[in-house]
């Protein structure tokens, strides 16, 4: 258990799928924790360096030209180790052993669920949200998200001018296993015919007749964006439809890990800083057990248990408005 009156050395690590934006995030926490005169204790592959204690004492020169780069530094692992009460104990241990009060955990839901065992356990824990699918509750926006949406919408606009040479529709998969939110901002911004994702229910016929609607039109070309949860899988519904006289040909574009990859936007750049910043503030407040989370304009901490406990949905208004703006 933890006891410490004062917060003098932190451990930091990000974990789960890695997001654009993570390395300014480690910046932020690394330069305000100095600020205030903590340490930190940088954590290498997640909860299973914690486990391990392959811990780095990390300084300001340390995260020095590192805003522009994608991934972490930190690198990143899924431990199965941890998920048990064995794990745990020794992840603690560790910590203790090093001399760290408390623990900031950069990551998706997968990694606030391992936030919060550890605080159940006594341990001082902030979480801070980083997941390219946007699907955490309470925070209007993760880390990563934002440069994964520039990606995507590169790569439809650069699709779109292939499609339009050879008169082709291109069913683009996106990320979101269960979250359609990159596929329906993605679709709406590059003018997608339509958009399947894991929350609404879509058949190959609903896909075919919008195809064949968009031919007898006169459109050069046709994009249809699916999550890679939605009910239909898209190389199935490209054989499906190129089965049938629509018109068209399909073809299929799986964007995959190249989403998560590149350099941070300026939005992902300053949403991870002032993430980071507010985490180390949070902490020396006692707000332990909280997650930062952008909620308008402002990042307010967040109980990660109410989060955990809760499922992000698609808006209706979002998915109502991709449908008729790809009339």
């Amino acid at each position: 258990m933890f006891n410490r009156p004062a917060i003098k050395k932190i451990g930091l690590l990000t974990s789960g799928g890695d997001a654009p934006g993570m390395n300014p995030c480690i910046r932020a926490i690394v330069r305000t924790a100095l600020a205030h005169n903590i340490q930190v204790l940088g954590i290498n592959q997640g909860y299973e360096g914690l486990i391990h204690g392959d811990f780095r004492l990390m300084g300001a020169r340390d995260v020095g030209g590192i805003l522009q780069k994608g991934g972490t530094i930190l690198q990143t692992a899924r431990s199965e180790e941890f998920r048990t009460p064995r794990g745990q104990r020794e992840a603690i241990r560790q910590m203790n052993n090093a001399g760290m009060d408390a623990l900031i955990v950069v990551g998706g839901d997968g990694s606030l669920n391992g936030a919060l065992a550890l605080h159940n356990q006594g341990v001082p824990v902030i979480g801070v949200p980083a997941s390219i699918d946007n699907d955490i509750w309470g925070t209007d926006m993760c880390i990563g998200v934002d440069t994964a949406l520039n990606t995507i919408v590169d790569a439809i606009d650069k699709l779109k001018d292939t499609a339009s040479s050879h008169s082709r529709a291109f069913i683009v998969e996106t990320m979101g296993r269960g979250c359609g939110y990159l596929a329906i901002i993605g679709g709406v911004v590059t003018g997608a015919e339509m958009i399947l994702v894991p929350e609404v229910e879509t058949s190959v016929e609903q896909v075919a007749a919008s195809l064949e609607d968009a031919y007898r039109r006169g459109k050069t070309h046709s994009i249809i964006v699916v999550a890679e949860g939605a009910t239909i899988k898209a190389q199935n519904l490209a054989d499906q439809i190129n089965q049938m006289d629509i018109g068209f040909t399909i073809r299929v574009t799986i964007l995959g890990h190249i989403q998560r990859g590149g350099k941070p936007s300026a939005f992902d750049r300053f949403l991870a800083s002032r993430f980071g910043v507010r985490a180390v503030e949070f902490l020396l407040q006692g707000q332990f057990g909280a997650m930062t989370a952008l909620v308008g304009r402002e990042v307010e901490a967040i109980p990660i248990a109410k989060v955990l406990s809760q499922t992000k949905t698609l808006s209706k208004e979002y998915y109502d408005m991709a449908m008729m703006l790809a009339r």
